[in-house]
Order: structure tokens, then C-alpha cells, then sequence
């Protein structure tokens, strides 16, 4: 009886012995399938999506002093990718603008107009330092038409007329604390694309126009004897910076450079590309800026009207003010 009682005994303890083992075993194998789990679902990418629309409206009804009607409306967007592992850093932004304008008895006008992409990537020797070894592209074009109004018959510019590509290597040192990033590229590569014949003929933005030659049947009429060139390539130093700051409570202030010169033609001649805005936040939807571009470029002559033509004069410098009250909506 009592080597019965002792077998049933080494029995129990040899079963619970092996479950526990086995139990164990099950627990060993989970732990790291859990832990790999967590470690999938951790992204080293970061987004950021904000859309927004301003609208400015006025009307007059018997006003004694006298007024135009008018009603205009922006809309903005603006993306953001950025891919941070280790030592190595992909940024890509896009931003988006289309603005219009109605006023009584004039047709719809276009107010901004802007498609511009960039991307950035960037590789540094440790964790703590600031300064990438980076690679820059930037893409920057239109959506529609535009025209020196009041002439709508003859578009200044088209979509991808002009597109300007830059491609280049150099140094960035981006800031995150500071939000505050600078690019230097002695060896950047500067695309300009005008991608309709016509505003290629005409050497609009730079590019090579076309050559004519009198006609001997009609000295008044001009033959076409080469096409104008729809890209123009150039090669030079890039310097780019952009800033952003709260100056104040809900107070920010933002700035974006870039300064282009070309090592073969008139090196020393900068194009300047500098725009500011200062964002007031009201709340987490309602917002409120005011912001300035500043462009000059040599390669894009003014255009003004002259008894209904366009007459093309001299480069010049370019500004745009923008005050705007809207609602935007980040997601």
C-alpha cells in the first residue's frame, strides 16, 4: 500500500514537473513573438497633413462713397514624410496653393498658383550632430494658365511653362528643437522647363528662343527657322534656409530662402526665391496670416499691356502680399 501511495506520488510530481515545463516553454516562445509584434508596429516614419481655405468677401449696396464687389478664395495644403532611423533622414514636404478672385462685372481671375515639392535626404556620422551629408531635389510648378490681365487671350505662363528642377549634393545642418534648417550645395544642377512651343519661341523664363528669318516673298513676315528650346540647363551653387518660430503665444513666425547662382553664365548673379508669413492661431481651426514673397530672377522679363499688346520689358523684382483669415484642418 504504501509503494502504491509512493508511485502515485512520484507520478504527480513527474506530470506537474513536465506541464510546468511546459508551460514555460510556451511562455518563452510568446515573449519574443509579442516583443517582435511591438517592435512591427513602431514607425520610423512621421506625417504631418494640414489643409486650409481662406475667403475674403465685400459688397456694397447704395454705397455713397462707392466700391466694387468682390469675394476671393485660397486654398492651401501642405504634406509632410519624414523617415528618421539611426544616423539617416529622408524629409519630403508638398505644398499646394490656388487662389481666385470675382469681382463685380470682371470675370474670374487667378490669385496664386503654386505646386512645389521637395525632398530631401541626409546621412550623419553620429546620433548628436546637426550636420547631414544630403542630397536635395525640389520641383516647382503651377496648375493652370496664367495671364497679365486684362488680356486673357494670350497666357504668360502654363503649367509646366515654366517648371524649374533643382538636383544637387551638399551639407544641411536641421535643427529639430529650433526648427530651423539651412542646405549648402556647391554642385547643384538647375532645370528650367518650358514645356509649351509657343512661350518656348518666345524665350519666356530664360530658355533659348526661336530664330526667324524675313520672308523674301513678304518682308513683313517672319519664317520660322529654329524652334526655341523647351529646356534650359544650368549648373551652380544652391543656398537654402528655412525658420520657424513662436515669437509670441499662438504668434508664429516663418521664413523660407533660396539663393541660386550659376557658375557659366554671369556667375554672381543670384536669383532670390524669400518668402515670409506670420501665422496668428485663434484657436485649434481658425487662423489668421500675413506673408510676403519676394522673387528676382534675371531670366523672367516683365510683361505689361500697351494699347492691347504685350510688350516684354526687363527683368524685375517681384512681391506678392497675402492677407488671409481661414479655417484649417490638420489631420
Amino acid at each position: 500500500m504504501k509503494l502504491f501511495r509512493l508511485s502515485i506520488l512520484v507520478l504527480l510530481i513527474f506530470c506537474s514537473s513536465k506541464n510546468f515545463a511546459q508551460n514555460s516553454k510556451i511562455q518563452t516562445q510568446l515573449v519574443p513573438e509579442i516583443q517582435t509584434q511591438l517592435e512591427d508596429t513602431t514607425s520610423n516614419w512621421t506625417k504631418k497633413n494640414k489643409l486650409g481655405f481662406d475667403l475674403t468677401q465685400i459688397a456694397f449696396v447704395n454705397w455713397s462713397a462707392g466700391g466694387t464687389s468682390s469675394i476671393s478664395g485660397l486654398f492651401k495644403g501642405e504634406f509632410s514624410r519624414t523617415y528618421t532611423h539611426g544616423n539617416h533622414k529622408w524629409a519630403n514636404e508638398l505644398l499646394l496653393k490656388y487662389g481666385l478672385n470675382k469681382q463685380d462685372g470682371i470675370e474670374l481671375r487667378k490669385t496664386d498658383d503654386a505646386f512645389l515639392f521637395n525632398s530631401t535626404y541626409g546621412f550623419r556620422k553620429d546620433t548628436l550632430s546637426n550636420w547631414y551629408y544630403s542630397a536635395k531635389f525640389n520641383f516647382n510648378s503651377q496648375f493652370t494658365n496664367g495671364y497679365s490681365y486684362p488680356n486673357t487671350d494670350n497666357p504668360i505662363s502654363k503649367p509646366f511653362a515654366p517648371a524649374y528642377v533643382f538636383l544637387g549634393a551638399g551639407a544641411e545642418n536641421a535643427n529639430k528643437e529650433k526648427n530651423r534648417t539651412f542646405y549648402f550645395s556647391p554642385v547643384t544642377l538647375k532645370t528650367t522647363l518650358v514645356l509649351d512651343q509657343v512661350l518656348a519661341n518666345q524665350g519666356a523664363f530664360g530658355v533659348k528662343k526661336a530664330v526667324y528669318a524675313p520672308d523674301p516673298l513678304d518682308p513683313n513676315t517672319q519664317i520660322l527657322i529654329e524652334k526655341g528650346e523647351k529646356i534650359k540647363a544650368e549648373f551652380g551653387i544652391l543656398l537654402t534656409g528655412y525658420t520657424k518660430n513662436e515669437i509670441f503665444k499662438n504668434m508664429f513666425f516663418e521664413n523660407r530662402l533660396s539663393l541660386y547662382t550659376d557658375y557659366l553664365n554671369r556667375f554672381g548673379n543670384i536669383d532670390i526665391d524669400y518668402a515670409t508669413r506670420l501665422d496668428l492661431v485663434v484657436n485649434e481651426y481658425v487662423k489668421a496670416n500675413v506673408g510676403v514673397h519676394f522673387v528676382y530672377d534675371d531670366d523672367i522679363k516683365s510683361k505689361k499691356e500697351v494699347n492691347g499688346e504685350q510688350v516684354t520689358e526687363g527683368p524685375k523684382a517681384q512681391l506678392k502680399q497675402v492677407l488671409g483669415v481661414g479655417v484649417v484642418y490638420a489631420f
